[in-house]
């Protein structure tokens, strides 16, 4: 990117009004698709899409993040609501729209502490098994659309299979609509990203079904009525829906946070991942407020807008304005093959089918393959319930890595009668012990010794009982006769402890340089 346009980024111009309409174009049938994913009516998907992406744009970081439904965040809301309530009813769409709130106080919440990194709590084994497992439970939801088969069994994993092994009831004429419909996305992708396949396979969807009386399942009947804001909303749900709503503002910003990170490389700009936060939160909000459901950044849509020439945030807020003048004209698309809206789905999901990196994951790390295929697997066996599965992968992946940085590596040096000790690693309350236990099997080893000297210039952290192991080594080398001496490494709070808690007498702050190497001792430093 040149200097002079790369000046201009953050300017409204021109072409963010042609983006703006590139996307909303694209929008406005995605946003009835993932509204039915979610388990709603396509009404509450234009909804969501008129007023998220207006209200992202006044707090985004990224002048080419585009906000609104998604697939993931659509699936999540699905699980967490079909457990409680039953789709596409009433009582579902107000539980929807308080959970969008959940979702956007949530967020609002962690943008304002500025704990934009609980994203990186979604580690990439993690990511991994999950987009992989919750892309198959996506697919696997729209076969019976897909498909046109009357499933006669609740739950995404059993109507999925239900649906592949009966084969009779799958429709010929439904099944051709769907085919049809993701080959003409796909070579109309492969002309120009510009280029509106999915707004044509919506017309010709519609058209179709008017001229040949298709009987198959169709949108139906969409009111053409503007948003409202309304609290009139079930609040004594509000306790189930915490849990669930803290799972979709962590998992689902993760997306949008990768897409903004790449773009501001790409584009050699800056980004933040708080204001960020806010900003997604208060799309959230907005269409909790107005009857939507939770929504997040679109990598699809972002390309998009950036491929049409956005050059601001702003652009959101037009595809924002430009998705309210279709609202009045939502009536046409009653007649719409439920088949295209599920082809739509599918499409844009498939992507995520990519097993390559997890595979490679079982030669690469066997303990992070292990994190990555567990929540692959519990997504599947736990759906719908997939924040359960994510929960659960997050603290094994935590796991994993306080089981790994427990190790402590540490070379030793013995001249002279001066026995010098140098860790390697992290010293922490998961650690300690195994430090603890390095360091008395190095003074047994040299009993000759007669002063004891402990460098701690590669030690990553040392925390509260870290020092309080030190403290203890260092006075029962005194009881045994040593003179102790300890040299503190570069972390300022590490140094700080060390002199409250074992003394500055202690300290030295002028070491000659590294120990060369005598031996090592039987922990191995992890990597």
């Amino acid at each position: 990117m040149g200097a002079n346009e790369q000046m201009s980024l953050g300017r409204f111009c021109t072409a963010d009004v042609i983006a703006g309409i590139s996307v909303g174009l694209v929008l406005v049938p995605q946003s009835m698709a993932y509204a039915a994913l979610a388990g709603l009516a396509p009404i509450h998907g234009l909804y969501a899409a008129a007023v998220a992406p207006i209200a992202a744009a006044f707090f985004a970081s990224s002048p080419f993040l585009q906000t609104g439904p998604v697939a993931m965040t659509s699936v999540l809301s699905f699980g967490a609501l079909s457990v409680i309530a039953v789709p596409h009813s009433a009582d579902y769409a107000v539980l929807a729209a308080l959970l969008a709130l959940v979702v956007g106080v949530v967020r609002i919440a962690f943008g304002l502490l500025r704990a934009g990194f609980v994203a990186d709590l979604m580690s990439q084994p993690i990511t991994m098994g999950f987009t992989r497992a919750a892309g198959l439970l996506i697919i696997g939801s729209q076969l019976p659309n897909f498909l046109g088969a009357e499933v006669p069994v609740d739950g995404i994993v059993a109507a999925t299979l239900w649906t592949v092994s009966n084969t009779g009831s799958w429709s010929i004429e439904s099944s051709a609509i769907g085919v049809a419909t993701l080959a003409a996305i796909i070579i109309g992708r492969r002309i120009h990203a510009l280029f509106p396949g999915v707004l044509i396979v919506v017309a010709a969807g519609i058209g179709y079904s008017l001229a040949t009386g298709y009987d198959g399942a169709v949108i139906g009947q969409v009111p053409a009525l503007y948003p409202s804001i309304s609290l009139s909303l079930p609040w004594s749900s509000l306790p189930h829906l915490i849990f669930p709503g803290t799972v979709i503002a962590l998992v689902g910003f993760a997306e949008p946070a990768a897409i903004a990170r790449t773009m501001a490389t790409q584009t050699r700009t800056r980004w933040s991942p708080d204001r960020e936060l806010i900003s997604q939160g208060a799309a959230n909000l907005c269409s909790g407020l107005v009857g939507g459901f939770p929504v997040g950044g679109s990598f699809s849509r972002t390309l998009i807008n950036r491929s049409a020439g956005a050059r601001s945030r702003w652009s959101g807020l037009v595809t924002g304005l430009f998705v309210l003048l279709v609202i009045p004209l939502a009536g046409y698309f009653a007649p719409l093959p439920m088949s295209v809206l599920a082809a739509i789905v599918i499409h844009a999901v498939v992507k995520l089918l990519d097993f390559g990196p997890l595979l490679r994951l079982l030669w690469i790390s066997r303990p992070q393959a292990i994190v990555g295929w567990t929540t692959f697997t519990l997504t599947l066996v736990l759906a719908p319930r997939i924040d359960l599965a994510v929960m659960i992968g997050i603290g094994l992946g935590v796991g994993v890595h306080l089981w790994r940085e427990r190790k402590v590596h540490i070379n030793t040096l013995y001249r002279g009668g001066e026995l010098t000790l140098e860790p390697v690693g992290v010293i922490y309350f998961g650690s300690v012990t195994a430090f603890d236990d390095a360091l008395i099997r190095e003074l047994a080893a040299h009993p000759n010794a007669i002063r004891l000297t402990i460098d701690l210039r590669k030690i990553g952290r040392l925390d509260f009982t870290g020092v309080q192991t030190l403290k203890g080594v260092v006075a029962d080398a005194q009881a045994a006769g040593l003179k102790v001496q300890i040299i503190p490494g570069h972390a300022v709070q590490g140094a700080m402890l060390l002199r409250r808690v074992i003394g500055e007498e202690f300290i030295v702050l002028e070491p000659e340089g590294d120990i060369t190497t005598d031996h090592d001792s039987g922990h191995d430093h992890p990597h």
